[in-house]
């Protein structure tokens, strides 16, 4: 009977990891993949009777009928001069020049699909306008009847052939990125054999290859913990970005969520003091092994970025806020229309993409945009040398290689840095907060420069005001809160000048706040508002609370905190997309990797009759 116990014990974990490969491996591989597409673009049309017989189309990157998609997944801006720009035909019976079909052939072959048909029979108002967009492509949308047209369906048909090639409704219709383009975020870094790889990467230097000796009877096992499940579900989203790659957005959305969950779950007991490790961390590789290889993937990040990545509208962002402001423009509102929603973050953003503008230039259309491929190359380096001097500082050279490791070899890192976003600031200024944790004004500065990137991390204000122990006096709080104030106004001030503040909310706060897309479960499938205010509810309420209680608390605390806030945050989000996962993963794996004792702590602690984490480090050298 033991030993069926024992047996028990040692298949589970391995179970439990073939079976999330293979499930991955399934998402990835097995699923009907979309047809191939480079580009596309939604239509607009105008319903009053004046100008429906000549509407035009709208051709930005991914601009909707809703104009609520502001993450693209093109690497260029469509223009007027674009082949592939979808133009009206307004004759019926004439074949447009260089084309065999009429404009009322490819309607009904338009209309004879399965899906036009169920959609024309909810909407049998509904007014139908066919399009050219080059290469002997047919583009024919129907338009709900009203004054205000919204495009229900969408349908490509191939001019030689007068084959059905595309049919879209329902929220692919106004959502490009939910077509599940290949390659549409980060091109190549999406292809099964560059992401399962780093998958078994990332996992590989923790796991218990050999068996050790745990008892004086002889027996050995292999020694499995909480981390292992831990780092399987941090690679968990790869199965909803699978499904998400393929357009199946019904599947990838929810399918976030347990992960997401979990991670709460964990992070919040990790910030309470709770479940962490009584034994060190156990590495399968050498730590100067893990440092060479550490080496590699950089270089392959690097190489991957350069060679075979794109940049969606996130980074084009950054480009054009620092255009502006190097051209003393006012930073918000008047965006170019291929990224009119462009404005929307935070002016620290467009502050950090101007030296990369100034160096690389720009040409004024979303082309390569090499500024922005720098930008984030230099955001994700710096991330991970932030990392491995935080946890240098706070446990050795170890821990400050594996935080690096874990940075460099986690797949959705360079998923971000595939796809040139500018959410590893994000990630690079939170790990600057916790490397200045223990000085009250220098956590102030980091933590509102970070506030005002991407607004999310502003919710950490009193998490950091708290600090680490012992508890601040009343000359740090008041020294934090006048830096955090200061470096607000500061990072504020040319929106102020260009008289601006009124531009800056509507298209940042105003515009976050209704954002609604089918990437989160709210969107997806509607009727949950009532839910949703409760999720943001607790987030405020966790975020206030985090400033009393744990009353204890030390770096891993703090990092368990703040990434369990991030975490809320995003579950109550209307819009959420893979490279949010960044946000919170340099504090997750800081709590993760940072509970774990040092030897020196675990002897202590058995001469003490303690558990090793009283014996720990609780905060990061610096000043006081």
């Amino acid at each position: 009977m033991p030993a069926r116990h024992t047996v028990r014990l040692t298949i589970r974990p391995a179970a439990l990891l073939a079976a999330f490969l293979l499930a991955a491996l399934l998402a990835a591989l097995g699923l009907p993949g979309p047809a191939a597409a480079a580009t596309t673009a939604s239509t607009t049309a105008t319903a009053t009777t004046s100008t429906t017989a000549t509407a035009t189309a709208s051709t930005t990157a991914t601009a909707t009928v809703t104009a609520t998609a502001t993450t693209t997944a093109t690497a260029t801006a469509t223009s007027p001069t674009d082949p592939n720009a979808p133009v009206l035909v307004t004759s019926q019976t004439t074949p447009p020049k260089g084309y065999r079909l009429t404009a009322a052939q490819v309607e009904r072959i338009a209309a004879a699909s399965l899906a036009i048909r169920a959609e024309l029979r909810r909407h049998p108002q509904a007014t139908a306008y066919e399009y050219t967009k080059g290469s002997g492509q047919w583009q024919v949308s129907w338009f709900s009847a009203g004054r205000h047209q919204v495009e229900l369906a969408q349908v490509y048909v191939d001019d030689a052939t007068g084959a059905v090639t595309h049919v879209w409704t329902g929220f692919q219709v106004a959502w490009t990125m939910a077509r599940g383009y290949p390659g549409a975020f980060g091109r190549r870094v999406n292809a099964w054999y560059v992401w399962l790889p780093l998958c078994v990467l990332f996992l590989a230097p923790f796991l218990p290859w050999r068996r050790t000796r745990l008892s004086a009877d002889g027996r050995r096992q292999r020694r499995w913990s909480l981390l292992h499940l831990d780092l399987l579900v941090l690679l968990g989203p790869s199965i909803s970005l699978a499904f998400f790659n393929h357009g199946t957005i019904g599947l990838s959305t929810p399918l976030m969520y347990p992960f997401m969950l979990y991670l709460l779950v964990r992070m919040l007991l990790l910030g309470f003091g709770r479940g962490r490790p009584r034994e060190p961390l156990r590495l399968s590789w050498s730590v100067a092994w893990l440092a060479i290889l550490m080496v590699f993937l950089v270089g392959f990040r690097i190489g991957l970025n350069l060679a075979n990545s794109n940049v969606i509208d996130v980074g084009y962002s950054g480009v054009i806020g620092a255009d502006k402001l190097l051209h003393d423009k006012p930073l918000y509102g008047g965006w170019p229309k291929d990224n009119a929603s462009g404005d929307t973050y935070g002016p620290v953003t467009y502050y950090v993409y101007v030296p990369f503008r100034a160096i690389f230039g720009w040409s004024g259309r979303w082309d390569d945009l090499p500024a922005a491929h720098a930008a984030a190359i230099v955001f994700d380096l710096l991330t991970l040398l932030g990392l491995y001097w935080l946890g240098r500082r706070f446990r050795g050279p170890t821990l400050g290689v594996v935080l690096a490791y874990a940075w460099a070899a986690y797949p959705f890192t360079l998923w971000t840095l595939s796809s040139n976003t500018n959410d590893s600031l994000v990630a690079l200024l939170l790990v600057v907060a916790l490397l200045v944790i223990s000085s009250a004004p220098a956590r102030g500065v980091a933590g509102a420069l970070a506030g005002l990137t991407k607004f999310a991390p502003l919710a950490l204000g009193p998490l950091f005001l708290r600090g680490v122990d012992p508890p601040p006096r009343r000359r740090a709080v008041v020294l934090y809160l006048f830096a955090y104030a200061a470096t607000l106004l500061v990072a504020m001030l040319p929106v102020l000048l260009h008289d601006n503040l009124t531009a800056f909310w509507r298209d940042t706060i105003d515009y976050q706040a209704g954002r609604s897309s089918p990437f989160s479960i709210w969107g997806l499938w509607g009727g949950l508002g009532i839910e949703q205010h409760l999720v943001q509810g607790a987030t405020v309420a966790l975020a206030l609370a985090v400033m009393i209680v744990p009353r204890r608390r030390g770096l891993v605390e703090v990092a368990g905190l703040g990434a369990a806030i991030l975490i809320a945050l995003q579950l109550g989000a209307g819009y959420w997309l893979y490279s949010y996962i960044v946000w919170f993963f340099p504090m997750v794996a800081v709590a993760l990797f940072g509970s774990f004792p040092s030897e020196v702590g675990r002897v202590v602690a058995a001469a003490l009759g303690q558990h090793p984490a009283e014996t720990a480090p609780v905060a990061v050298a610096g000043a006081p």
